[in-house]
């Protein structure tokens, strides 16, 4: 509880004259310490500081369930700025409250939430609830003391996307946050996971949009506990060694009455012309980043992820849809930009001043763009022109993978070049390889029912599912996964229902959880494949021309010299065993099979080279000696120099 001041008129304020020049100036990055509900004491009493921005309103007011929600308490305008503040003394922590508001035009007064609300009632209740800090003892010192050294380029960085709803239920009911953490950690840790990925748990009203739909931008969603509840999440995490990422929506928002659509009568978040304002394709309404206060406010919310629930990231999602005047929309349906072009040049400048903040202040986290376009330097620095993001999603190594491996084996040749592709542009940007919520939805199948031939071959469908985690964990990238992808579901993910569970009960499905589980333990112990994700020294094909057996191979390399590791992976996307395939390879002595996705404890056939091979002394593919392979029927090899 804090103890209010005077401003100088009988009113307390949080808010100091610098405080409303920073937010006037759109560079505020913590307008939670001072808005939205703060309990407090003044002038001998207890009870709840309010601070809201509405500059269209002729007046506003607080409602509670402090006094069964009538009558309003009015809150006094400060000066020009469009803030309104006041303090109700016997409002207290737990109490519910809306903004009573009557817009300059007149009218029947609206209730809206609040915008800073830190928490909110269990949806579809649609009140802020008045939050006090309970003073959460974290205990994850060591963990944020040496993640700057945890999340870097050259380190391995294997996410786990998870949606809260559906990962795991008693019954119909939803787990909370605190049920859900130790079933959470103990799970990542054990399948090898660095990070965790929480779908947006911002408050949102309708649970079907899985989140992004957000109307509090500082309230971790009720739905599964209040604020404490989520830290003691985080902090379980962070003790078991695992990051956290928030999903962040700075994108668009919903225009349910009581968010933030026409918050004061006027379009005060969002643009007033609906070319600018709203989202077609999504139904929902997009920020105005060229108002400052908008800056303010999207800035301050990425702050209190990031330090009040010691977030390690923010995954910032539809950044193209921000970048591009035109998205989703038909000539005639945007409006240019001053030079005429479709760059939203007010998004761009917010979103470099988002990631020169972050960095500069918070260098031990990192940002995250979903960017599905070829828009230059995402994750590049500012001073390079990039937009300054640590990482960018890969969407086209997932399209492109995805699309060859439902191909049937037949035709595979007549497509080499969709496995290849990514060999030129593969060190652009720092990638995540995602496979995401977003292929599992609106009928695309499961991974598993994604995989070619069909549901009539259950042994060829998991061996591509196999094949294709191979793929993601070693080619270059950070590795992104969303959660039922392990357990190799068949039916696509719902929000309504846990994961299918029960398959872990079935070999077939268990091996398919036991490959992403040492795809993650080789991932982090052999450099060669994760040191160099995001350069060009930590990569180098074999061979990636073998079209007409669809074979590719290519070497993860982990130094700088001729004499550091270096790992061979070789893929038979063909249900045909290739024998005596040979692979050049620089490196005298024997070479380890680490890794065979045929192995029958992942629900292959077993087929393989007796644990490794020696180089001869032959040359092939440029290099001084070669392997000779057996390459099992759709299946994966890595393969290591074993210690002399």
């Amino acid at each position: 509880m804090v103890e209010l001041k005077d401003r100088g008129d009988g009113t307390p304020s949080l808010l100091s004259e610098v405080d409303l020049h920073l937010f006037n100036e759109g560079t505020h990055r913590h307008l939670h310490r001072h808005m939205g509900a703060h309990p407090g004491r003044f002038g001998g009493r207890d009870g709840v500081y309010f601070a809201v921005w509405a500059p269209h309103a002729a007046r506003v007011e607080v409602i509670g369930s402090w006094n069964d929600w009538q009558p309003a308490t009015p809150l006094k305008p400060r000066g020009a700025t469009g803030m309104y503040e006041g303090f109700v003394a016997g409002a207290a922590a737990g109490q519910g409250y809306k903004y009573r508001i009557t817009s300059r035009e007149g009218g029947k007064p609206f209730e809206k939430a609040d915008p800073l609300a830190f928490a909110s009632e269990t949806p579809p209740g649609t009140a802020s609830v008045v939050w006090r800090d309970p003073g959460y003892r974290w205990r994850d010192d060591g963990w944020l003391k040496s993640r700057r050294g945890l999340t870097g380029r050259d380190r391995p960085v294997s996410i786990y996307e998870v949606h809260l709803g559906s990962w795991r239920r008693d019954g119909d009911r939803f787990l909370t946050y605190r049920e859900l953490a130790p079933l959470l950690a103990d799970y990542c840790a054990q399948l090898g996971f660095t990070h965790v990925e929480l779908m947006p748990v911002m408050e949102h009203p309708f649970y079907g949009s899985w989140g992004y739909q957000v109307t509090g931008y500082f309230a971790p969603t009720a739905r599964y506990g209040p604020p404490e509840d989520l830290m003691f999440l985080v902090d379980t995490l962070h003790q078991r060694g695992l990051g956290v990422i928030f999903d962040w929506v700075p994108g668009h928002f919903p225009t349910d009455a009581h968010g933030l659509y026409r918050f004061d009568g006027s379009a005060l978040y969002e643009h007033k012309d609906e070319r600018q304002g709203f989202h077609p394709e999504w139904t929902s309404a997009i920020f105005n980043y060229g108002r400052n206060e908008v800056r303010s406010f999207l800035l301050s919310s990425a702050y209190c992820w990031l330090e009040r629930f010691h977030g390690d990231g923010l995954r910032v999602d539809g950044v193209a849809s921000m970048l591009y005047l035109d998205y989703a929309r038909q000539p005639g349906e945007w409006v240019p930009n001053k030079f005429g072009g479709n760059e939203n040049l007010d998004a761009v400048a917010f979103l470099r001043q988002l990631n020169e903040s972050v960095y500069r202040d918070r260098p031990d986290v990192e940002t995250i763009a979903e960017e599905s376009t070829a828009w230059p330097g995402v994750s590049r620095p500012l001073y390079v022109g990039g937009l300054g993001f640590g990482y960018k999603w890969d969407l086209g190594w997932m399209h492109d993978t995805l699309r060859y491996l439902a191909r049937d084996p037949v035709f595979r040749a007549h497509h080499h070049n969709e496995l290849t592709f990514r060999g030129l542009y593969q060190f652009r940007e720092n990638y995540v390889l995602p496979l995401s919520h977003d292929e599992v939805v609106h009928g695309k199948g499961s991974l598993l029912g994604k995989m070619a031939p069909g549901p009539h071959d259950d042994w060829r469908q998991r061996a591509n599912l196999r094949l294709l985690l191979a793929h993601q964990w070693t080619q270059p990238g950070k590795k992104l996964f969303f959660m039922g992808g392990e357990l190799g579901q068949r039916r696509e993910w719902s929000h309504d229902r846990q994961l299918d569970w029960d398959l872990l009960d079935d070999r077939r499905h268990a091996g398919i959880s036991l490959l992403v589980g040492e795809l993650n333990r080789l991932y982090r112990e052999l450099p060669a494949l994760h040191r160099h994700d995001c350069d060009a020294a930590g990569f180098a094909w074999i061979d990636a021309n073998d079209s007409g057996q669809s074979v590719v191979t290519y070497e993860r390399r982990g130094g700088r010299g001729a004499d550091d590791e270096v790992v061979v992976v070789a893929f038979n996307m063909t249900p045909l065993p290739r024998h005596n395939y040979r692979v050049g390879v620089a490196r005298p002595g024997r070479w380890r099979e680490a890794l065979n996705t045929d192995a029958v404890d992942f629900g292959g056939s077993g087929m393989g080279n007796a644990g490794g091979v020696e180089a001869a002394p032959v040359p092939a593919h440029g290099r001084p000696l070669s392997l000779t392979l057996t390459l099992p029927p759709l299946a994966a090899l890595v393969l290591v120099p074993q210690a002399p």
